[in-house]
């Protein structure tokens, strides 16, 4: 049996090892476009290789996927994330858990994770071609089964019994046409993951300036997230951020990405318990300068900026300020308002909401329900989740999942 897989990531990786583990017989080829294989796995994570996340908890990890989460539930019964951190264990690749939930190589370099499929592909005899574009497929039938014939820009063709199309997403819908042409619904690709653009926001020149614990919300909608926030150059950044672009990346692609942020600097106090701790400083530290300490453990240079967009003098002591002094930090702490103008990619971490319906793939095998012995795996599916190593174990299960199936027999009768 020949298996073709395209694409040369994650999942089409842990396809193939997984399908010449179970399937020993079968020839395996992967075909990548690139020159070289494994490139988001290259740069995830600042070049350190976001695995997964902490599976502690299991029966929460799935809610990490704003689009898929149904679909995968059923995927995490055959490999999860803690089925991750084993297969890699048991493969010589050790992981760390980092205070966030974010699983490494013990390395610390995600070289260690590529080095590890370059060398155990090698052992296990898989072909891999790069530099190699697939445009075209076509399905023909031998011996009542169905046969792919797949055709390269160079003007290659190659044969196979089996196909993982396992190409990750696309910016742009033209990404999918080779498949819309084989009638296959897709759902239009748009930005995941990004930064908010804040042109006008008078705290971009504090740019490197982070907290731990915030909440960013959209103005208008449900739509918050609470966790670490980093001031940038161009606006916000870090996990609150990126994470509410997943959770809202349709709406805000509807917005052209213009609207309004609120940001509660202090989420762990309500507005009355801020008010009645500045109220207590200036019962209890009545001569100190406001603006020459901070509260809240929030940075020096961000609470001084504070302070002067609350029209407090660098000068004013605590038993000085006004309550309008004071209802202006209030609210510049809990409730401050930002005009988003765009968004950033962050880093080459790209990702897409969008991809192949769902629908069109069986939920147990990853198999074409119309075209047998045709798989799709990873991020080329309707499936995105949140920054913390969700989108690698999407391609990992899967990736398992798809080299757990793809070399048994057909079962979907051919079509006529």
């Amino acid at each position: 049996m020949n298996i073709t897989i395209i694409g040369g990531g994650a999942a089409g990786f842990m396809a193939a090892v997984t399908a010449a583990e179970k399937f020993p017989n079968a020839a395996i080829t992967i075909i990548e476009k690139n020159k070289t294989v494994l490139n988001k796995v290259r740069v995830s994570g600042g070049g350190r290789c976001n695995v997964t996340n902490d599976p502690t908890d299991l029966r929460f990890f799935v809610k990490n996927y704003p689009r898929g989460e149904k679909f995968l539930r059923q995927l995490f019964n055959q490999f999860n994330a803690q089925d991750t951190v084993d297969w890699f264990t048991k493969n010589g690749v050790t992981l760390k858990t980092e205070a966030d939930g974010r699983m490494f190589p013990t390395s610390n370099t995600s070289q260690t994770i590529i080095e590890f499929f370059i060398r155990i592909t090698r052992a296990l005899n898989i072909n891999v071609r790069t530099s190699i574009s697939i445009s075209t497929f076509a399905v023909v039938s031998k011996n009542k089964e169905p046969y792919f014939l797949l055709k390269s820009e160079q003007g290659e063709t190659f044969e196979a019994d089996r196909v993982l199309i396992a190409t990750g997403g696309h910016p742009k819908s033209s990404g999918y046409e080779w498949l819309q042409n084989h009638l296959f619904e897709i759902n239009s690709p748009i930005p995941s993951l990004f930064t908010f653009n804040t042109p006008t926001n008078n705290l971009i020149k504090l740019a490197g300036v982070s907290i731990p614990d915030a909440i960013v919300k959209i103005v208008g909608t449900k739509l918050e997230y609470r966790g670490p926030l980093l001031i940038t150059h161009w606006g916000f950044s870090g996990p609150a951020v990126l994470k509410l672009s997943a959770w809202g990346a349709k709406y805000l692609h509807e917005k052209n990405y213009e609207f309004t942020s609120k940001v509660n600097w202090v989420p762990e106090l309500s507005e009355d318990e801020v008010r009645e701790q500045l109220m207590l400083q200036r019962q209890n530290n009545s001569k100190q300068q406001i603006a020459s300490h901070s509260r809240f453990e929030i940075p020096n240079r961000l609470w001084k900026e504070f302070t002067t967009n609350a029209e407090i003098p660098d000068t004013l002591r605590w038993n000085e300020a006004s309550n309008k002094h004071l209802n202006r930090l209030v609210e510049l702490l809990t409730n401050s308002q930002f005009e988003v103008k765009g968004k950033t990619t962050f880093k080459e971490e790209f990702v897409t909401c969008g991809g192949v319906a769902l629908n069109e793939i069986n939920p147990v095998t990853l198999e074409s329900k119309r075209i047998p012995g045709l798989f799709f795996a990873g991020e080329l599916l309707d499936v995105d989740g949140i920054t913390g190593g969700f989108n690698f174990q999407n391609a990992w299960t899967t990736g398992y999942v798809v080299g757990t199936h793809i070399g048994k027999p057909i079962s979907i009768p051919t079509q006529p």
